[in-house]
C-alpha cells in the first residue's frame, strides 16, 4: 500500500484558511487524477479541490463546515491500485480495511471517518447551499424518523438519472409550487442536472396524481380530524449546520446591522411612461438587441442621480473614520441563489447603455447562481440595488451592504387609480424603498437623492440625455 496525503492547497491572494463546505468523495471510493475531491469557500467564492493522484480514499480528515488552514492534510489516498475508470479500481483491488485506514494516523483506535454529506448534498450543483426552509419538515411528512439516512450512490446527472432521495434537489420556486399542490418532492423523479427536480417533473407528477387520486382525497371532509392524515400531528425536527455561503451571509448581515444606524426612506414613483418606453424599445429592438427589463432603466437613473449626490456612492471605513467617495459606479446587484443571497458587481455601470447593462445583469446573475462567480465579481461594490421582482411587495427595509452607505430597492408595479390634472386615471405606480447609513448620509440628502431618482424614472426621456 502506498498512501498519498493531499493537503489544502494555497488558493492565493494571501488566504491562510478556508471553510470546507462539501466532500465530493467518500471513504472507500476510487478516484481518478484531477477528479474533484471537495469544495471550499473563501469570501463567498467557492473553489474546487482536485486530486493530483489516482487511487482509493482511505480517510477524510476534515469535517464539512470546518475551517482548514492552508497546508493541512485533508484526505489520504491509497495509490497502489489506481482506478481504470471513475469509481472502478483496477485489478483485484478491494475496499480498505480498518487496519489500512489506521496506518494513516498510526493507530486503528484513533481513526474516525469525518461526517459525510448526504447523497443529495453531493449531487447538488451548490454543495455549500443549506436546504430551503420549506424542506425542514419533509421527513415528518414522509413519516420518517430522525435517524441518519442510509448510504446510497450519488445522483446520476442527465435525463431520467434523478434518484428519489430523502432531501430532493429543487429550486425554491419548485418547492413552493409543490407545497401549494400538495406534492411530496421525495416521490418525484428529477430529470435535471444531478437529479434536480424541474417544473416539468412536477407537472408530470401532478398529472399522475390526477390520474390516481391519493388516499387523502378519498377521505371525507366529514370525517373527524383524527382520521384525516392532513391533520396528523408532526413532530419531526431537522438540525441544519450554518456553513458555507449561509454562514457568510449571516456574518455579513449581523455586521451591517451592528455597525450601521439604518435610515429608511420610501417614495412612490409613477412608471407609466417608463413602462411605455420599455415596451416600445422591446418591440423595435427586442429581437436584435435583446429584451429589456425594468432594471437597466433603474440602474441608468441611479447612475445619473449619483452624479448629483456623490455622498451616497461611497464606502465608510468606520474603524479609520474615513469616507471614500467614488466617481465610478460599481453597482452591486443583490441576487438570490439556491445557496442564499449573493451580490455580484456591475463594474463601471456609468459606462453601459441599456442593452449592455441588461447583458451584464444576465451574465452575472447566471454566474452567481451556477457558482461560477469569481472573487473580483463579488466584491468592490460602491452602492447596491436589490430587487425581488414580482415578490417585492409594496415596500421593504433593505439592509445596507457594509461598508457601503446606501442601498435602493424597487417594489412591484401596481396599476391603480390616480388623480392627474383633475381627473381620475389609471397609472402604473411603484414604490422605491431605500436605506442609508445615517452617520454618513443626512436625511435631507437621502430624500433629495431619491427625489432626483424619481424624476428620471417619471420622465424616462431624460435617461438618454445624461
Amino acid at each position: 500500500m502506498t498512501i498519498q496525503s493531499i493537503k489544502m492547497p494555497d488558493i492565493g491572494e494571501g488566504i491562510a484558511e478556508v471553510e470546507l463546505v462539501a466532500w465530493r468523495v467518500s471513504v472507500g471510493e476510487a478516484v481518478l487524477e484531477d477528479q474533484i475531491l471537495a469544495d471550499v469557500m473563501t469570501d463567498k467564492a467557492t473553489v474546487e479541490i482536485p486530486s493530483h493522484v489516482a487511487g482509493t480514499v482511505l480517510s477524510l480528515d476534515a469535517a464539512v463546515g470546518e475551517v482548514v488552514a492552508v497546508g493541512t492534510p485533508i484526505i489520504h489516498i491509497d495509490t497502489a491500485a489506481a482506478p481504470t475508470d471513475k469509481g472502478q479500481p483496477a485489478g483485484d483491488s478491494k475496499e480498505p480495511t480498518d487496519s489500512d485506514v489506521a496506518k494513516v494516523s498510526g493507530t486503528a483506535a484513533t481513526v474516525q471517518p469525518s461526517p459525510q454529506p448526504s447523497p443529495s448534498e453531493r449531487g447538488s450543483d451548490r454543495p455549500d447551499a443549506p436546504a430551503p426552509a420549506d424542506t425542514l419538515n419533509d421527513r415528518g411528512r414522509n413519516g420518517a424518523t430522525n435517524s441518519p439516512p442510509a448510504a446510497s450512490p450519488p445522483l446520476t446527472p442527465g435525463k431520467g438519472g434523478g434518484k428519489v432521495s430523502e432531501r430532493p434537489i429543487a429550486a425554491p420556486a419548485v418547492r413552493r409550487r409543490a407545497w401549494e399542490l400538495g406534492v411530496d418532492l421525495a416521490t418525484v423523479r428529477g430529470t435535471g442536472p444531478a437529479g434536480r427536480i424541474t417544473q416539468s417533473d412536477l407537472d408530470a407528477a401532478t398529472s399522475q396524481t390526477s390520474a390516481n387520486p391519493s388516499a387523502v382525497s378519498a377521505v371525507s371532509f366529514l370525517s373527524p380530524p383524527s382520521a384525516d392524515p392532513r391533520y396528523a400531528q408532526r413532530t419531526a425536527e431537522d438540525t441544519l449546520p450554518v456553513i458555507g455561503l449561509r454562514r457568510k451571509i449571516a456574518h455579513k448581515m449581523q455586521e451591517a446591522k451592528r455597525r450601521i444606524p439604518h435610515f429608511t426612506y420610501v417614495e412612490e414613483v409613477d412608471v407609466t411612461e417608463l413602462e411605455a418606453l420599455r415596451g416600445r424599445l422591446n418591440t423595435e429592438f427586442g429581437k436584435t438587441r435583446g429584451r429589456l427589463t425594468l432594471l437597466p432603466f433603474l440602474i441608468r437613473a441611479l447612475v445619473l442621480a449619483v452624479r448629483e449626490h456623490p455622498e451616497v456612492n461611497a464606502r465608510y471605513d468606520d474603524d479609520a473614520a474615513i469616507i471614500t467617495r467614488y466617481a465610478a459606479v460599481h453597482l452591486g446587484m443583490a441576487t438570490q441563489t439556491d445557496g442564499g443571497l449573493m451580490v455580484p458587481v456591475i463594474r463601471h455601470a456609468e459606462s453601459l447603455d441599456l442593452w449592455a447593462c441588461a447583458a451584464e445583469i444576465t451574465r452575472l446573475a447566471e454566474a452567481a447562481r451556477a457558482g461560477r462567480a469569481t472573487r473580483d465579481e463579488l466584491s468592490g461594490s460602491t452602492i447596491t440595488l436589490t430587487s425581488l421582482g414580482p415578490l417585492s411587495g409594496i415596500s421593504h427595509t433593505p439592509v445596507i451592504n457594509h461598508p457601503e452607505v446606501a442601498i435602493v430597492g424597487p417594489n412591484r408595479i401596481v396599476e391603480r387609480p390616480v388623480m392627474l390634472n383633475g381627473l381620475v386615471v389609471a397609472r402604473k405606480m411603484m414604490n422605491v424603498s431605500s436605506s442609508f447609513d445615517h452617520r454618513v448620509v443626512d436625511g435631507m440628502n437621502a430624500a433629495e437623492f431619491i427625489q432626483r431618482l424619481r424624476g428620471y424614472l417619471e420622465c424616462p426621456g431624460t435617461l438618454m440625455l445624461g
